[in-house]
């Protein structure tokens, strides 16, 4: 592509963007659309004009991902694809391309087809030279919470497994992103009802929050809570005790942004100690995360 058509094709990107950082949406389509209109004018066999007329469409695309019309982002990033064929050259562009056009149809609810766009989006991804690693572990994941969501479980296993394998060897074990999907991985453990790994993986995910975030984070509060779930069913009632507790202390010293996991972690803790016998000590938390809500209210 010549360099004055990629300058162009920036230009075009850049004032998009910039009108959509100033919420001026319509005066942004019309750029878009007015890109488009040239671009398809001008769209021959050569593979410069193509490109152009793909890069043109995919800028439109986004904005309308970013509006939330997901039909007229689905039909702009179909088209893109069907410009652009199936050259290996082009992977990185194609896997991103699948992997809006699933989001698309995630939002669409159309969940088989976001499946199979987000399936196509890795294989690009992993042909690419280098293969986008972080990009095919965060479409796993999206992966896996469709999968679970058709009950569909091993399937969900195998693709958190995957996207943990490469954000605990890219990115490591003590970082965010990974111990989010330690933590999934530890949700659907518990849900299946092999709290052993459930307890495991958020035992995984505990630790590296705390490194990283410390005790009084609204996401380690969340780690020590769904450990402390994995605890009773593993019969370790008196460390899940304490895990609430921690998550109780945590949430608390967050603030009111924490009232929906407050009200949440208490109702959890409040059903364990109500079923261990425990009513009285039940009272008191009960009447303490009340206080607490009614003060941030």
């Amino acid at each position: 592509m010549e360099s004055t058509k990629v300058n162009l094709i920036t230009i075009l990107r850049d004032r998009v963007g910039e009108l959509c950082e100033q919420g001026n949406f319509s005066e942004a389509l019309y750029v878009a659309n007015t890109a488009v209109e040239k671009a398809e004018k001008e769209l021959n066999t050569d593979l410069e004009s193509i490109a152009t007329f793909a890069s043109a469409l995919e800028v439109r695309g986004d904005l309308f991902r970013q509006t939330g019309e997901w039909e007229k982002a689905r039909a702009d990033y179909r088209q893109t694809i069907d410009q652009l064929g199936n050259r290996i050259e082009d992977a990185t562009e194609l896997g991103r391309l699948h992997a809006y056009l699933g989001a698309c149809h995630d939002q669409l609810n159309h969940l088989d087809r976001a499946i199979h766009h987000w399936d196509l989006a890795i294989s690009y991804f992993e042909k690419a030279t280098p293969p986008a690693q972080l990009d095919i572990a965060s479409l796993s994941n999206n992966l896996a919470y469709l999968k679970k969501e058709q009950g569909d479980v091993d399937g969900a296993e195998n693709a958190f497994l995957n996207a943990l394998e490469i954000m605990h060897r890219v990115l490591g074990q003590n970082n965010e992103e990974t111990a989010s999907v330690c933590n999934n991985l530890g949700a659907l453990y518990l849900q299946s009802g092999y709290f052993e790994q459930a307890r495991e993986m958020h035992l995984m995910a505990l630790d590296a929050r705390r490194k990283l975030l410390g005790d009084h984070h609204i996401d380690t509060a969340q780690s020590y809570n769904n450990l402390a779930l994995a605890l009773i069913k593993t019969g370790d009632t008196a460390v899940a005790k304490r895990h609430f507790e921690s998550a109780i202390d945590a949430l608390e010293s967050c603030g009111p942004d924490a009232s929906e996991e407050l009200s949440s972690v208490g109702d959890n803790y409040l059903n364990f100690l109500r079923q261990d016998g425990a009513e009285g000590v039940a009272n008191l938390v009960e009447a303490r995360i009340k206080d607490t809500l009614a003060k941030w209210a």
